[in-house]
């Protein structure tokens, strides 16, 4: 008895996407640690072609940089041939600002170093980040291939970039509970609370308070740096933010605007912190739009 095989007929609609992880992009120094790797895991569509790179920044609330984070977008900017690269950086308590934002700069600065290994256009790099990072992407964006914090390896290269993301990211962090109840802006404020160590190290080592009496606030403020050289920007934020304040990307969407910086923002209704709505379709269709203007 002999029985027939079905036929598949395939269209070829999308490339394959090599992923490389754990590249090392750079040696830095942390309080526990005289050399700490920094790494940064690769999505890279197999074409024949130079692409434009994204660098994804995970949040996790100055503490922690798993680079692991929010894989779906990644994925879907990979498919839409970009080269994604999601990276670690410096955390609190074993660093503090501006750390993390050098470490940033660096990842930029490295990619276009390395932009024939990874069939990357050098010209043609954006940087997408959530919660805190977010507030690095806001940085880099908005001290856009300055020198301020570009310190590290690759300084022969610039750290400017066309556009960036800011989804539900921190702006001023003496400000992030603006709006919630009184208790909680309270504990915002504390020594232990994550924005106060990222600021002002350990109470324990350093004697600083919280984040709304130290004059350092000012200085980790991504709006007192914006000029007419900053990088466009798109922000994103639920209203149900329980975490950060939807009136953080609104005072920086706000600032931005006045400062002569092209930039949007959209609110989505009912939409918590880094929860599932930022994962949908809808979100990523902006996204990918935003980018492709400027590529």
């Amino acid at each position: 008895m002999y029985f027939e095989s079905k036929v598949l007929n395939v269209e070829l609609k999308r490339a394959k996407i090599h992923y490389i992880s754990d590249v090392v992009y750079s040696q830095v120094e942390t309080f526990e640690k005289p050399v700490q790797l920094l790494q940064m895991d690769l999505l890279i569509p197999a074409v024949n072609k130079k692409l434009p790179a994204v660098i994804f920044v995970t949040g996790g609330g100055f503490i922690s940089a798993n680079r692991a984070r929010m894989p779906q977008l990644r994925m879907f900017l990979a498919e839409n041939n970009f080269v994604v690269g999601s990276i670690n950086y410096r955390t609190a308590p074993n660093s503090k600002f501006p750390a993390p934002v050098e470490d940033l700069k660096s990842a930029i600065r490295f990619l276009k170093a390395n932009a024939a290994k990874f069939n990357v256009d050098a010209e043609k790099v954006f940087v997408i980040g959530d919660s805190a990072g977010g507030y690095l992407t806001a940085f880099a964006a908005i001290t856009n291939g300055d020198k301020i914090f570009n310190v590290g390896a690759n300084l022969n290269y610039s750290s400017k970039i066309l556009a960036a993301v800011d989804l539900y990211g921190i702006s001023d962090p003496a400000r992030i509970a603006e709006n919630f109840p009184a208790e909680v802006q309270a504990a915002y404020n504390s020594p232990g609370a994550m924005a106060s160590l990222f600021i002002n190290g350990i109470a324990g080592f350093t004697g600083e308070g919280g984040v709304l009496k130290n004059p350092e606030a000012e200085k980790a403020n991504p709006v007192n740096y914006i000029t007419k050289n900053s990088a466009p920007m798109l922000l994103m934020h639920g209203t149900a933010d329980n975490i950060v304040s939807p009136a953080q990307t609104d005072l920086l969407f706000q600032a931005l605007r006045n400062g002569g910086v092209e930039a949007e923002r959209y609110i989505v209704p009912n939409a918590n912190h880094s929860d599932d709505y930022w994962s949908q379709e809808e979100i990523f269709k902006v996204i990918i739009e935003f980018l492709k203007k400027y590529v």
